[in-house]
């Protein structure tokens, strides 16, 4: 299939600039795979479409502030780093700009706190960092990122908190698993009530949320890898989930990979942590999840690839016709969609 095979128009003021004023009151489009039914409901509503036995495997990660700006040592001259991934305490993977200075042996300062000197170019054009400082790093990071959003909003957010779910505590994201950005303590509570189980994996969002195909052949896109980690306890509960014939239901597409990398072609998920760098697109055999909360994605993205994979191409681009023209929110902050 053809990158352009994924392309639909989006009017710009579709695009959320900022979060809806409660998690939970966000726009739901719900869309059942077997009726091809649409559904326009309010966020909070998704309870109605849980059942007793299902369980809801959510992405624990937590942003980090991973956006720096660096001075170079005895130019001046302006560096831009984006971490991406951590290789060891000190040496990170990240994205720079400009990256015709960001040679290696070349230091940056960060603040007075902290430095970082380039070590290594990358084939694709990423480099590798070595962090220079004394101290607890995390706070140290604190004090001298800013929390990297995707460039397409350009406000700015009043409260970071906003674009953490309510649920992450594992540092190491470049970006937020946004499908979680809906969910409240209050709603978890009332799934949990109902007799959903509510399960944690992690995977930590890297560098392919920031990366266009740049591929017309899709086959030919190469999926960076993202680490992820699933405990015995969470690959047991889930199993014996669908043992007893509940669902599986990922909360965003970050759960989705984890679940996919994880599962056995007879369905099976075994604990274990590493590295994925699975890519998800139509034809794929879903082994383990059964049902998908997403938001809307950028045209041409892999993220619009998976969705599709999990649906149709075809349904898909007349579920996002139908959401231009209801006027959903799209992107990070935007609504959230359910496909059943």
């Amino acid at each position: 299939m053809k990158t352009s095979d994924f392309y639909y128009d989006l009017p710009k003021e579709l695009i959320a600039q900022s979060p809806a004023a409660v998690r939970s009151g966000s726009r739901l489009l719900v869309y059942n795979r077997k009726t091809k039914q649409i559904e326009d409901r309010i966020f909070s509503d998704i309870i109605d479409y849980l059942n007793p036995g299902d369980v809801l495997v959510r992405n624990t990660t937590r942003v980090i502030p991973a956006r720096l700006y660096g001075k170079r040592e005895g130019t001046g001259g302006q560096m831009e780093f984006l971490l991406l991934k951590r290789l060891d305490e000190r040496h990170w993977e990240c994205l720079v700009k400009p990256g015709r200075k960001a040679l290696p042996g070349r230091t940056f300062d960060i603040n007075e706190e902290l430095s970082a000197t380039v070590t290594e170019c990358l084939p694709d054009g990423n480099r590798i960092i070595c962090l220079n400082y004394d101290g607890i790093f995390e706070e140290i990071l604190d004090r001298a990122g800013e929390v990297p959003l995707p460039p397409y909003i350009t406000e700015k957010l009043e409260d970071k908190s906003r674009y953490q779910t309510v649920y992450a505590h594992e540092n190491g994201s470049a970006a937020a698993p946004t499908a979680g950005l809906h969910f409240t303590d209050e709603l978890l509570g009332r799934i949990a009530e109902k007799g959903i189980d509510i399960v944690d994996v992690l995977l930590h969002v890297g560098l392919g949320t920031f990366r266009p195909v740049s591929v017309e052949n899709i086959e030919e896109h190469h999926m960076h890898s993202e680490y992820y980690c699933c405990t015995e306890e969470a690959a047991a509960r889930i199993n014996a989930a669908r043992k007893a014939g509940g669902r599986i239901i990922a909360v965003g597409t970050t759960s989705c990979r984890t679940l996919e990398s994880i599962t056995d072609d007879e369905g099976v998920v075994h604990a274990g942590s590493g590295n994925t760098e699975i890519f998800i697109t139509p034809g794929y055999r879903f082994k383990a999840v059964d049902a998908l909360i997403t938001n809307f994605h950028l045209p041409e993205s892999t993220l619009l690839m998976l969705i599709s994979a999990f649906s149709s191409r075809e349904e898909v681009m007349r579920i996002y016709k139908h959401a231009v023209e209801e006027r959903y929110r799209f992107f990070s902050f935007g609504d959230a969609s359910f496909f059943i």
